[in-house]
């Protein structure tokens, strides 16, 4: 079944995917579902369903001075005024005159038209078959995120929203934060595997002075929080004094922050530490699925103020 074929199921004009909330059945299963789109060249390109909103065509672009590089300009479509970015001339890829589908995009409460050339299909995907694009190649490496392969043996780059938004836009700043009163004997554990978001949070603690470990993937983080438990208890150590809180992305490759966050809340090891749910995705039912495993708080990416202030009172 084609993409187009899939949304037309959905809603009669085929622009509009199924509702985000109806997949959320797939976290804690640590799988995931992307959109493999083409922008002409011989990659094959996917995005996480869940940043989707609505994929159509036809749309009429208004040109407007002094956008920045690759955006073509702005549409209007069904309330939201939004760039749209074409991905061939972003990327240096592909024909940028041939792209004529717009994958509507949020990430962190902006909504972002992509523009590309086509749309294939949606594809379900275990996690732990998602590996971290970091090592590649490629003069747009740092745009993506992740990799994964098809049955064919075709590969495809998941594209990093985050990376795209702060290159073509610029980053959001982190504004000023008051320090937590003793944050030099605090640490916070985060994992994320957008280097965007790491550097942010990163930057938001320092500014707190607080201490802080990262990981990139949830794998990696698991990994790296049980030998952080062991070294405490070979030691007679309260993990609790060494971590005070654990952070999370919900989508990441390997191992995704629902399941993570499910290990982390069935090992005795951890309890009383609590866990903060950092993510992008920020439907009603992402929020419903994070506290069915265990989640503790949730707040959006990035809003660096209520970041702040959800872990200010947990140090």
């Amino acid at each position: 079944m084609s993409f187009t074929e899939l949304t037309s199921n959905h809603n009669e004009d085929g622009g509009l995917l199924d509702s985000v909330d109806a997949r959320t059945n797939l976290a804690g299963s640590n799988k995931m579902e992307i959109l493999l789109f083409s922008i002409g060249s011989n990659e094959v390109f996917g995005i996480n369903v869940f940043k989707v909103k609505e994929v159509t065509r036809g749309v009429r672009i208004t040109k407007t001075p002094n956008m920045p590089h690759g955006v073509d300009g702005i549409v209007s479509l069904r309330g939201h005024v939004m760039p749209v970015l074409n991905l061939s001339r972003f990327m240096g890829l592909g024909n940028p005159d041939e792209q004529h589908v717009m994958m509507v995009a949020e990430y962190s409460r902006h909504v972002l038209g992509f523009l590309v050339r086509d749309v294939d299909r949606i594809i379900r995907v275990d996690w732990n078959k998602v590996r971290a694009a970091e090592g590649m190649v490629s003069g747009n490496s740092h745009l993506i995120t992740a990799i994964t392969e098809l049955a064919n043996g075709s590969l495809v780059s998941i594209l990093d929203v985050e990376q795209i938004m702060a290159s073509a836009f610029g980053e959001d700043v982190v504004g000023s934060v008051e320090k937590v009163e003793g944050g030099h004997e605090k640490s916070v554990f985060f994992v994320d595997d957008s280097a965007v978001a790491r550097k942010k949070i990163a930057e938001l603690l320092d500014k707190m002075g607080v201490k802080h470990v990262q990981a990139h993937n949830g794998l990696e983080g698991w990994q790296r929080l049980q030998g952080l438990a062991e070294s405490a208890g070979n030691s007679g150590l309260d993990l609790h004094h060494q971590i005070q809180v654990i952070l999370v992305d919900a989508e990441m490759p390997e191992m995704d922050g629902y399941v993570l966050t499910q290990h982390i809340k069935s090992d005795r090891r951890f309890d009383n530490i609590p866990v903060v749910m950092h993510s992008s995705l920020s439907s009603e039912a992402n929020r419903s699925m994070g506290k069915r495993v265990g989640v503790d708080y949730y707040v959006p990416k990035f809003d660096g103020i209520m970041l702040a202030e959800t872990l200010r009172p947990l140090l």
